[in-house]
């Protein structure tokens, strides 16, 4: 059988894990650029058996499984896969696995983002290359108010790090009820003033039909002028569009995203040429100890589907 490993960007996967395992069970062959299409997509991976997704870089709706006839197994990172048709898949006869994820490396680098946006330092790091002293003015984040879109697991490691910094802490998403709000130690409030009181918003909502769009034109409307936006979650959640209107008319003060509607980002992508912003390429779990979690966990998913006895199946 041949296993493609999909998006290896870093060309890192064979070295996270011990694929010894399926020695001589598998052919492997590491795909380190992302698809141009569907079709190229389809052409490069006809020819596959057992493909591991890294997240959401590849995308499987049902057009793309029906073109996959010798598919079998398709293994994710994670437990959740918004970019795969798990019904299209189980309609194709694809068993879909993940793997166990843990930690709180998404969380780290929204602090770095809003840090990075407080102070900014990517602008002043450029300054000192430039020979340049001392440029601009920098934000402090003591006794602001932080609000988190989302209190699920990284929003509540979010909020903690905000409680240290001695900020005032409030949150809303859909379902968020005052007491879970309370045993983090900050306040649900309702969804307009969340967005009117926050120095700095955070996104930590899943992606669904509820929350594609929910940080729209209206949303950035209510937000101060010199407010922080951060979005570490999923791009289709924020109107990206929207944010780079409202720093272009100085109605927002800076904007950080990790994640974009279509990644990897185009080159000439309006936000790449915004002011105010600091971008970083949807790197929340690319950390060594997150890939040295999650790739020995695809070999142990493929070689228990090669003996019949599949694990993590979603």
């Amino acid at each position: 059988m041949r296993l493609s490993i999909l998006d290896d960007y870093q060309g890192v996967a064979l070295e996270m894990a011990d694929w010894s395992p399926l020695r001589g069970r598998v052919e492997i062959a590491v795909e380190r650029e992302a698809f141009a299409d569907e079709d190229a997509a389809a052409r490069r991976l006809a020819d596959s058996e057992i493909l591991l997704a890294m997240r959401e870089r590849t995308p499987f709706p049902k057009t793309l499984l029906a073109r996959l006839p010798k598919l079998k197994l398709l293994v994710t990172t994670g437990m959740r896969n918004a970019a795969i048709d798990l019904e299209a898949a189980r309609a194709c006869g694809i068993l879909v696995c993940g793997t166990a994820s843990g930690g709180f490396d998404t969380a780290e680098l929204t602090w770095g983002l809003i840090l990075g946006a407080a102070r900014r330092i990517a602008e002043d790091h450029r300054a000192m290359r430039e020979g340049l002293w001392q440029t601009r003015v920098g934000r402090r984040i003591e006794g602001k108010t932080l609000g988190i879109l989302g209190l699920g697991r990284l929003g509540a490691a979010v909020a903690r790090v905000g409680l240290a910094f001695t900020m005032k802490v409030i949150a809303w998403s859909p379902n968020l009820e005052a007491s879970r709000a309370a045993e983090v130690g900050v306040e649900r409030v309702e969804k307009d003033a969340l967005f009117r009181l926050s120095d700095i918003l955070t996104v930590h909502l899943v992606l669904g039909p509820r929350s594609r769009g929910l940080v729209g034109r209206n949303e950035i409307a209510l937000m101060k002028k010199d407010a922080i936006l951060v979005n570490t979650s999923r791009g289709p959640i924020v109107d990206t569009e929207a944010v780079i209107e409202a720093l272009a008319a100085e109605r927002l003060g800076y904007a950080c995203f990790d994640v974009y509607d279509k990644e990897p980002l185009p080159e000439g992508h309006p936000l790449r040429r915004a002011k105010n912003v600091l971008l970083t390429p949807h790197i929340g779990y690319v950390t060594e100890e997150n890939y040295r979690a999650s790739y020995p966990q695809v070999v142990e998913d493929v070689a228990a589907f090669l003996d019949g006895k599949p694990i993590r199946v979603l």
